[in-house]
Parts: structure tokens; C-alpha cells; sequence
């Protein structure tokens, strides 16, 4: 028996161009997963207006973030498969993404073509969501609906409340409390509608739930759980992070440490939303302290978890 281990995340443009950020919303905001509402009625929408407008803007945000080396989840992914593959000597590791390359298909099948007949899918969202990680299901499903052969597959759908996340979410905190006193904690996590829980996503379930479980570790400190990254019309999770951040001041809460959970590598929502963006309408509401908490990243401790998922 040859091990596989496959790890996904959602994917990044080539470069923060118009032109290469206009291919990668057109992949991700097509899918029926991520915005569920008719497609007569979407794809119009998408291709005839937001995909005429959004890429500049967006392309403008992820010049913002974007290093030498290139998109940072891209870098973080390569890194984090690299080091999996560093503690697993002897099964195959590699990584993919929903819409932007390598892509689950050609990840799946260079994984086939090596012999690897038992095979583990980690997508790489602590929390389930239909938007995410049964998109990354979908995925791997057709690939595999259209195989000869198949390995034995292992599909991770959450590790929301694994010790070892746990742990590590408490830890981070813990550190930076004993450098410095907050007014507040913010876990600010990646919102979706509300039409989707309403309709059975365990997604809030679990956000609450990591929250809860790490703050047990923590203590007695002050905490509220937001949702960030609002797109479209209609009613979302909240409360919102930047709402909430505009209104804390008012509420003589001058400090706050921020960190999102639901992201395990640095990405255009973590560093230009939550770092530069949220942080500008704290301190023009008159807060006075933000401190950022980063992801894993190339944790050895998230490498670990992997480890123990796969």
C-alpha cells in the first residue's frame, strides 16, 4: 500500500493583475457551492457586471500583500506540503487548490500516476462549510467519477475542535497576553450567508465552538466572535468584523488582539482586510492598540496536526 496525502486550499491569481484576477473570480464565483442562487439568474450577473468591475478593485488589494516570492497563500501552501512531506518520508504529499493551479484534478492524477493507493483529502478549513469544504469534495468526486481505478480515499471534513488546533490557537493567545493586556479578543472568522446554516451548515456550530474551547484554555479575558469578508446583498453572519471594530472604541475598548481562526495561512483576507483595513477603522474610531496574530503558516506545530489528520 502506497500513502497519499493531499492538501487544498482555495486558491490565488497568477498575479495581482486585472486580467489574472478576473480568471481566478470567474472559476471561484461560478461555483454553485459558494453562491447558491439559480444560475440563469447569476451568471449573468457575474460575467455582465462584477466580472467587468471587481478585478481592478481587487487586483488593487492584492498588490497590497503580494511579495517578491509571490501570493502568499500559494508560498504558504508549498511550504506547509513540504514540511508534511518532511515528517512523512514515506507517503506522497502534495497540495492543490479549488480554482487556480495546481488544480485537485492534476494534483489527483500525478498522485495515481505514482502509485498511491490509499489516499487522505485534508482540506485546509478547520471549520466545514458547504461553501469550502464540500466544494473541495465535489472536486474530488468528479475527478474520481471519471477514474478507471480509485485508492481507498480518507475525506477530513473539519478539525475544528482537534486538540492540537485547540492548543495552538490558546498558545499564540497566551503569548501575546503575557507581553500585553487587551480590552478585547477578536476571533474574526471568514462569514457566509445565513440562508446556508438556516438550511443545515454546521459552519457557526463550529466557529462557536472553537471559540468557546479555546477560550476555556485562555481565561477569564474579555472576547467576541465576528465574521468578515461580507460579499452580495444579502444577510450574512454577525456580527461583522469591521462593524464591530468601527464601534468598539465607542464602547472605551482602545486595544484589541485579533486573529482568525478559520484561516490557517496568511491570504489577501487576513493581510489586507484584517491587518490594513480593519485595523485603519479601529484606530480612526479611536482605538489606539491592534495587534495582529498570524495564522500557522509554516508552523511545525500545524505540520504536527497534519500529521495526526492524515
Amino acid at each position: 500500500m502506497k500513502k497519499g496525502v493531499l492538501l487544498v486550499n482555495l486558491g490565488t491569481p497568477k498575479s495581482p493583475t486585472a486580467a489574472d484576477v478576473r480568471t481566478y473570480l470567474s472559476k471561484f464565483l461560478a461555483d454553485k457551492r459558494v453562491i447558491d442562487v439559480p444560475r440563469a439568474i447569476w451568471l449573468p450577473i457575474l460575467h455582465g457586471m462584477i466580472l467587468r468591475t471587481r478585478p481592478k478593485r481587487s487586483a488593487a488589494r492584492y498588490r497590497q500583500i503580494w511579495t517578491k516570492a509571490g501570493s502568499p497563500l500559494f508560498i504558504y501552501a508549498q511550504k506547509q506540503a513540504q514540511q508534511l512531506q518532511a515528517l512523512l518520508p514515506t507517503t506522497i504529499v502534495k497540495y492543490a487548490f479549488c480554482y487556480s493551479d495546481p488544480s485537485i484534478t492534476d494534483s489527483l492524477t500525478e498522485m495515481q500516476q505514482a502509485g498511491v493507493t490509499d489516499l487522505t483529502i485534508i482540506p485546509l478549513y478547520p471549520q466545514y462549510s458547504v461553501t469550502t469544504v464540500a466544494s473541495v469534495y465535489d472536486q474530488v468526486a468528479t475527478h474520481f467519477m471519471h477514474a478507471q481505478a480509485m485508492p481507498n480515499l480518507h475525506f477530513v471534513t473539519a478539525y475544528y475542535q482537534h486538540p492540537t488546533y485547540i492548543k495552538a490557537l490558546a498558545a499564540q493567545i497566551k503569548q501575546a497576553l503575557a507581553q500585553q493586556s487587551y480590552d478585547r479578543i477578536i476571533f474574526s472568522y471568514h462569514g457566509i450567508p445565513e440562508k446556508y446554516v438556516t438550511a443545515g451548515d454546521p459552519y457557526f456550530k463550529q466557529c462557536t465552538a472553537t471559540t468557546q474551547q479555546v477560550m476555556a484554555l485562555v481565561g477569564d479575558v474579555p472576547y467576541t466572535q465576528t465574521f468578515q469578508s461580507k460579499f452580495g446583498p444579502g444577510k450574512w453572519l454577525s456580527p461583522a468584523t469591521d462593524d464591530t471594530l468601527r464601534a468598539l472604541p465607542q464602547q472605551n475598548v482602545k486595544s484589541v488582539l485579533v486573529l482568525t481562526p478559520g484561516f490557517v495561512a496568511d491570504c489577501l483576507e487576513t493581510l489586507e482586510e484584517i491587518d490594513q483595513e480593519n485595523r485603519g477603522y479601529f484606530k480612526a474610531s479611536g482605538g489606539q492598540r491592534f495587534t495582529y496574530l498570524h495564522p500557522f503558516n509554516e508552523s511545525q506545530t500545524f505540520t504536527q496536526l497534519l500529521a495526526d489528520l492524515a
